[in-house]
């Protein structure tokens, strides 16, 4: 059967709540109207519950290729799909990195037979892959990735002339991770010869500072302006580069945009004491005082998506003293919840969630026809129980690496349904033996 009739759905969408059935017909949404039958379509009764547009997570690290002990294309877009993620979009440096089309399009590969949810990847911009960055084709993935503080593997742009080259040499967008590396080093050589390997974990904000992040941010940022670039700066941590961000004009206007992570908004260098190297991020979890600055941000557009940068490591690695823990966190089964949950708490209302989770990563990345609830788009839809206790353990943890975070957390909502391309994905609890993700497209 390929309609299937959502009825009594409470719409989030477009800054609307509203109750409605929707009409799905094979991968589209066919029909949005407040009183629909269709005796050749599947019946789901949504009693009320909120229906979301799937979330479009623009920065995931699923470890595939080279990495997989820590995840997989294949266990990581399951447990996101649980999370109502139904589309990401996956960095480059994996093993080997993905710096070459060809890298690109075995990855395209893996994905197309083993992902659960929509996908793209972003190409790796590195100190001597520039011709090969503009053999590129503009439609070919989400964007181009640069580390400018080498925060994993050797992926690290540090020749300015190179990066000139690459902002001047596309018009993709450019995602950054901003960190002076630099000042980084510094810090590291200071606090390695004070305490060896086992650096206090609630040195990593001191080591991996605000004045490295803004450092690099305000270069990057004054590199796009001089040379016209489309940059997106992924996972703001500090409340000082929020200001190096616009909010008075539309995001489609915009040709500098940010980006804020789950783990910046939720956690703060407080929690380091009982989490550990569990929350050690790169950049790193600041001050509350940053963590206010940055929700500041993100709700008066100044910050423009929220993503989680999942980035999973086993628990074996992550107990390894300071200098040898490694940097990242599993976060995408868990993010909406954790903002439904901010929501509960009055700090950011749903349409607004909405906007920044769904429609705008759309936007800012020129998704063809995903991130809203619209008659013509692709069923990407998320059913949320607003009304449950939802405790984060071990044993309804669906990452390969078997942690999260968040554990001892008691979420208020459940994630009930995930529809992929109309395709019920995810069912309270149980996934489809069938997998309909599609690589993404864009309007370029």
């Amino acid at each position: 059967m390929s309609k299937t009739l959502l009825k009594n759905a409470k719409v989030v969408n477009e800054n609307r709540i509203f109750e409605t059935d929707i009409l799905l017909d094979g991968e589209l949404i066919s029909r949005i109207d407040p009183d629909i039958s269709d005796e050749h379509a599947r019946v789901i009764d949504l009693k009320g519950d909120l229906l979301l547009p799937g979330i479009i997570d623009d920065q995931v690290h699923f470890r595939e290729p080279g990495l997989t002990h820590k995840g997989s294309i294949a266990t990581e877009s399951r447990a996101a799909v649980a999370g109502g993620i139904t589309t990401f979009m996956e960095q480059p440096n994996t093993n080997p990195q993905t710096t070459t089309i060809e890298k690109l399009e075995e990855k395209f590969a893996v994905a197309a037979k083993d992902s659960f949810a929509n996908y793209s990847f972003l190409f790796g911009g590195t100190n001597d892959n520039l011709e090969e960055l503009k053999r590129l084709d503009k439609n070919a993935c989400t964007g181009v990735k640069l580390f400018l503080g080498s925060s994993t593997g050797n992926m690290l742009v540090d020749n300015e002339e190179v990066l000139e080259k690459i902002f001047s040499n596309t018009e993709m967008v450019i995602s950054a991770h901003c960190e002076d590396e630099g000042t980084i080093r510094a810090n590291m050589a200071h606090y390695t010869q004070q305490y060896g390997d086992d650096i206090p974990i609630k040195l990593h904000p001191v080591i991996r500072s605000s004045e490295a992040c803004y450092l690099s941010s305000s270069k990057a940022i004054a590199l796009a302006k001089k040379t016209g670039a489309r940059l997106h700066v992924f996972h703001v941590s500090t409340g000082v580069e929020t200001d190096l961000f616009t909010n008075t004009i539309p995001l489609e206007d915009k040709r500098i945009t940010a980006e804020v992570c789950i783990h910046h908004l939720w956690f703060s260098d407080e929690d380091y004491d009982e989490k550990g190297t569990l929350i050690k991020w790169n950049p790193a979890v600041k001050t509350a005082a940053d963590r206010e600055k940055l929700w500041e941000a993100l709700l008066d557009d100044r910050i423009d998506i929220v993503a989680t940068d999942h980035a999973p490591h086993t628990l074996e690695e992550k107990n390894n003293p300071y200098t040898k823990a490694p940097s990242g966190g599993p976060l995408v089964q868990h993010a909406l919840l954790a903002m439904l949950q901010k929501e509960e708490e009055g700090k950011i209302g749903l349409g607004k969630m909405v906007e920044k989770m769904c429609h705008n990563p759309a936007k800012l990345f020129d998704l063809d026809r995903r991130g809203f609830i619209r008659e013509g788009y692709y069923g990407d839809l998320v059913q949320v129980n607003r009304n449950s206790q939802n405790p984060v353990k071990k044993s309804n943890i669906l990452y390969k690496c078997g942690w999260s975070p968040f554990e001892g957390v008691t979420f208020g909502s459940e994630i009930v349904r995930t529809f992929v391309n109309g395709h019920l994905a995810f069912d309270q609890g149980n996934f489809s033996a069938e997998r309909k993700a599609k690589r993404l497209t864009f309007n370029r």
